[in-house]
């Protein structure tokens, strides 16, 4: 049996019947756009993070980019970010007419380098956009500081960090509003895409309406800036309200499947996750280190064990935004976790055995290299 790094069906089957009667709920309820399921999903993520406002989106890409824009983001200004990320959150940037602006990473825990923002910041800085990696959170007590002491918004990438804290804190609640993903691989996860931003204030949210419904009042049609249609689907809202109610069980699988590699893995020369004091991890993905990672992922294919690497390639050595100008070696911890992180399979429904399976051919690997 071919084991990779996600797989839905086994979940998918233990909620077919929540996922079909949430599709029947949705064509029967004669509204298909921005009816009740929007709303109440909307209004429950908000509750979970305990903020006032979530408005939705279509996929996490424009949660960013509307995020940014509904803060005052534009051109000419800069954001902070980092390069050891999925691009979308580089590209929702560039596509305001903003400029990225990278610090690099952690060594220990990968995350976003605090201590390195100070040093980038220049009148030109308009917001700092921490991105909690792979499923936990950036220290943001320092960043909340930097960004106070400079006028700087703060706007949280969390699209891998659903149900995420910090200390009593939940990812998303820190920053001016916070954008997620619901990429079916997601820790919660549409059958296709989506998104959603979250902000306690008020105004910022009204702008996030109209810039998801083309720049219009959804009710009078008045166009004040024109925008795109960036709504989230009645269909994805509707089952992503059933799966929210399971939220907390998807983390706690998800744990569970973590210290199963942990336990099995341990004695190994892999470099495993590392767990930041005070966060709780709710592991997105799995990700580990190893100097020969190529010839583990190369030779794990004997045992049908097929892994993905997040992120080989760091946006800002990508072809795209060679304009930037970061030189190799500008962002060194960056470069070197790309050459050597890998992904193991991770997600709730992950069974034991076959958990077991690709920890044995872990270990198989690791005695030939």
């Amino acid at each position: 049996m071919t084991t990779r790094v996600w797989d839905y069906l086994a979940e998918y089957r233990a909620e077919r019947a929540d996922i079909l009667d949430a599709v029947e709920t949705v064509f029967e309820s004669g509204q298909l756009v921005l009816g009740a399921s929007v709303r109440g999903f909307e209004e429950e993520f908000a509750a979970y993070h305990g903020v006032d406002h979530c408005v939705g989106v279509d996929n996490g890409t424009n949660a960013i980019k509307l995020g940014l824009q509904a803060l005052g983001v534009g051109p000419g200004d800069e954001v902070i970010t980092v390069s050891n990320t999925a691009a979308p959150t580089v590209v929702a940037i560039d596509s305001t007419g903003a400029t990225p602006v990278f610090v690099d990473v952690r060594e220990d825990d990968f995350l976003m380098d605090t201590s390195q923002i100070e040093a980038a910041v220049t009148e030109r800085t308009r917001c700092l956009l921490p991105v909690h990696l792979y499923g936990q959170c950036v220290d943001m007590a320092p960043l909340k500081e930097i960004a106070a002491r400079h006028g700087l918004v703060v706007l949280e990438d969390c699209a891998q960090a659903h149900g995420a804290r910090q200390g009593d804190t939940m990812a998303g609640t820190t920053g001016d509003a916070a954008a997620f993903s619901f990429y079916p691989t997601k820790v919660l996860g549409a059958y296709g895409d989506g998104g959603a931003t979250i902000t306690g204030d008020a105004s910022v949210a009204a702008r996030l309406r109209r810039l998801r419904y083309y720049g219009m009042d959804e009710r009078y049609y008045t166009l004040e800036t024109p925008a795109h249609n960036s709504r989230l689907d009645e269909l994805h809202a509707e089952i992503l309200r059933r799966k929210l109610r399971r939220l907390d069980t998807y983390v706690k699988g998800r744990r569970a499947v973590a210290e199963r590699y942990a336990d099995g893995l341990a004695d190994t020369d892999l470099v495993l996750p590392r767990t930041v004091p005070g966060n709780e991890h709710v592991y997105y993905v799995y990700v580990v280190r190893h100097p020969r990672r190529d010839a583990i992922i190369e030779r794990l294919k004997a045992h049908d064990v097929h892994l993905n690497i997040s992120y080989p390639w760091p946006v800002h050595t990508m072809t795209g935004f060679a304009h930037l100008g970061y030189a190799k070696g500008s962002l060194p911890v960056t470069e070197a976790l790309a050459g050597e992180i890998f992904s193991l399979p991770m997600y709730p429904s992950l069974a034991p055995e076959l958990q077991d399976k690709v920890i044995q051919a872990v270990r198989e690997v690791l005695a030939t290299l």
